[in-house]
């Protein structure tokens, strides 16, 4: 089938055996809560690194930055390279994570506020957002790769399928001629039209089996089934364990297409030749600029205090050290993948440029691997595809488990055994998967989910950070803060022209600006394309995300015109950033401030540092409760309501050592760009 030996199957069922079979042996380790959610509290430097580097590494990663590349050139890659500056902020956030001993980030409200409606608020929303978003996007790109290796022979193309493909192929040859200047007045409006049918996805490069309704369900479903069959069993010990095996395959899946895509090339020589100079520019004004990097990157900060797996992950591990030095060490790992990802994505652009451009970018990883790996290699591809982003959805499924059981579940049933809420939590699993897979079936374009990822937790990620640092923070600017930002930011902007249609055709809305190169760009929607694509006279109209912030700002007096593309997208982060913290401080003054008593516990808790064993932290807490206070002397501002503390060796070491590899990993990557374009 499409180039698939009876090998490759081989391979694919190979690995399918030996995740099922981990996930079997892990099962009797989780017994109780603790045990299936955190894996005992038992996983020491070597799991949590394997733990942390499979939890930010995955397929997800791997084909979006190709993609990007692709699209963009080098310059795409900061979508996810950007978090290379955060891994140094790791060193210490996976310590509070770990030092604050709970088993859900929702617990941490309760713990701090003594708000079980806040804490079942946090868990509803994440729950509902994680698993449409995050987890419906993992299948999704799993989806477009598999989508891309099962191509249907030319012999077997319905009529439709047949025009889609000549569509596609008489659009390149017009653009073609639209940049030669050799274009005929008559084809212009033709030209036109394909653009129109291409931007609604009418048109495609090549036909998959996969194309289908049934295909894609059939996808979806099998392979929701495995990964849901081995953490159902072994809770967050099986996912560990498979982490570590998985980790392996990632990094072969990483590795397997660069040397076949420099053969086909004609070697690495042939790369500075066959991709345009300006593609190899870490910054560029046609990709993502300078200031499109900074709004990422404090977006990027800002959310990840929010997101649900970092207790799972942190809280699992034996002590502090072990929590900080999985997460730096992991997280460095695959900044060093996402090194590899961006060479198959300029490998693509000399592969497929001009005439042999692919219609859906998100097809890139799996057309190269279909062109290139041969009997068994394209088997192994699967299986590390399937490796990559398995481990990935495992961790997010069970802390959504994890979240529905201990702060939705335990509430409605308190009096639950330890034996009921693991199965509680089982159940859950088998539900969360099954409603990812039918979120996956309704996305299409993976950089537009990209853009809602690192957006959509933004409120409560502000939110997570100031309850770890600042004393005058209450339950009621949380709750304005998430739901003014999530509907202004997030919901809005993705509902608001499908509630209100004639938004879409709004003569101020649809208006669109040249570059200087005479690509044409949409300001306030994603896209702008014709109201009746048949007609070149009807009314254009908006498609995809409305950017409320941009507009918001074009009302506040900002020429958002005058900006470039990445201009526009660094306003919109900026805004989506600095927009919670705005609120959640002002209403923080002018609410009632949380009780002393109970504040004073959380911080003492804070600065107490987890025992080298069980014992010895219970201990240490039993002190702190005792006297809150005691590690008061190590506040860096004594007199303020900042709960910021002194450094110790530890802490600086660590920190400086981070920076250093950090910058050494940018080095490397600089110095290999230079010589790919040489």
């Amino acid at each position: 089938m499409s180039g698939f030996h009876f090998f490759d199957f081989l391979a694919i069922l190979a690995y399918l055996a030996i995740v099922l079979y981990l996930g079997k042996r892990a099962s009797h380790h989780s017994k109780n809560e603790e045990g299936y959610f955190l894996a005992g509290r038992k996983l020491g430097k070597a799991y949590q690194f394997f733990l942390n580097f499979g939890n930010a590494t995955d397929a997800n990663g791997a084909i979006s930055t190709a993609s990007l590349v692709y699209q963009k050139g080098v310059s795409g890659v900061w979508l996810s390279l950007q978090t290379l500056f955060m891994t140094p902020y790791y060193w210490f956030m996976n310590t509070w994570f770990r030092r604050v001993r709970l088993i859900t980030v929702a617990d941490l409200f309760e713990d701090r506020f003594g708000s079980k409606a806040l804490a079942r608020f946090y868990a509803g929303f994440q729950i509902v957002a994680t698993v449409i978003v995050i987890i419906g996007f993992g299948n999704l790109v799993s989806y477009k790769v598999t989508q891309s290796m099962l191509v249907k022979p030319e012999a077997r193309w319905t009529a439709t399928e047949q025009a889609s493909v000549a569509g596609y192929n008489e659009l390149i040859q017009l653009r073609e001629h639209f940049a030669n200047g050799t274009l005929s007045s008559d084809n212009e409006t033709r030209l036109s039209t394909l653009e129109d049918q291409n931007k609604r996805g009418e048109l495609r490069s090549f036909i998959s089996y996969l194309d289908s309704a049934t295909g894609k369900w059939a996808y979806y479903i099998i392979y929701s089934l495995v990964v849901g069959t081995y953490i159902v069993m072994g809770g967050l010990a099986a996912a560990a364990i498979n982490e570590a095996f998985q980790g392996i395959l990632i990094i072969v899946f990483s590795i397997l297409l660069i040397p076949g895509g420099l053969m086909a090339i004609g070697g690495w020589e042939a790369l500075s030749q066959k991709v345009p100079q300006e593609n190899f520019l870490l910054l560029s004004s046609g990709g993502i600029g300078f200031w499109e990097l900074g709004g990422i990157f404090l977006i990027s900060i800002v959310q990840i205090h929010g997101i649900i797996g970092n207790m799972g992950v942190a809280g699992s591990a034996t002590n502090e050290f072990s929590a900080r030095f999985g997460a730096v060490s992991g997280t460095f790992a695959k900044r060093l993948m996402i090194i590899l990802w961006a060479i198959v994505g300029l490998i693509a652009i000399a592969m497929y440029g001009g005439r042999d451009a692919l219609s859906d970018p998100d097809s890139v990883w799996g057309t190269m691997a279909l062109q290139l790996l041969g009997p068994g290699f394209l088997g192994l591809m699967m299986a590390d595809l399937l490796a990559a982003n398995m481990s990935t959805i495992a961790a997010q499924t069970m802390a959504v488990s994890a979240l529905f059981t201990r702060n939705i579940y335990k509430y409605i049933f308190p009096k639950s055994s330890e034996r009921s809420l693991v199965t509680a939590g089982r159940v859950a699993i088998v539900v969360i998967l099954s409603v990812g897979v039918i979120a996956a079936a309704s996305m299409d374009s993976v950089y537009a989910v990209l853009q809602l990822l690192l957006t959509f937790n933004v409120p409560f990620g502000a939110s997570v950070l100031l309850i770890f640092f600042w004393r005058r923070l209450t339950s009621t600017a949380i709750w304005s803060a998430v739901a003014v930002s999530s509907i202004l930011n997030v919901v809005a902007p993705a509902w608001l022209p499908d509630v209100i249609p004639s938004l879409k055709e709004h003569p101020a809305l649809v208006e669109e600006v040249a570059t200087g190169d005479g690509t044409v760009h949409a300001v306030f929607f994603e896209s702008v394309v014709r109201s009746d694509p048949d007609d070149p006279d009807s009314p254009r109209m908006g498609q995809g995300r409305f950017h409320l912030e941009l507009y918001t700002l074009h009302l506040l007096g900002v020429n958002v015109d005058a900006l470039t593309p990445s201009g526009r997208n660094a306003a919109r982060f900026f805004y989506d950033g600095f927009f919670p913290f705005l609120v959640l401080i002002l209403v923080s003054y002018f609410s009632k401030a949380p009780s002393k008593d109970r504040v004073d516990q959380f911080f003492g808790k804070m600065k107490t540092p987890v025992g080298d064993t069980p014992e010895l932290d219970v201990e240490a807490m039993n002190q702190t409760r005792a006297n809150p206070n005691r590690y008061n002397h190590l506040k860096l501002f004594p007199n303020s309501t900042w709960e910021f503390t002194k450094w110790d060796k530890v802490d600086a070491i660590g920190f400086i050592i981070c920076l250093g590899v950090s910058f050494a990993i940018l080095s490397v990557f600089w110095m290999v760009l230079r010589l790919a374009a040489a």
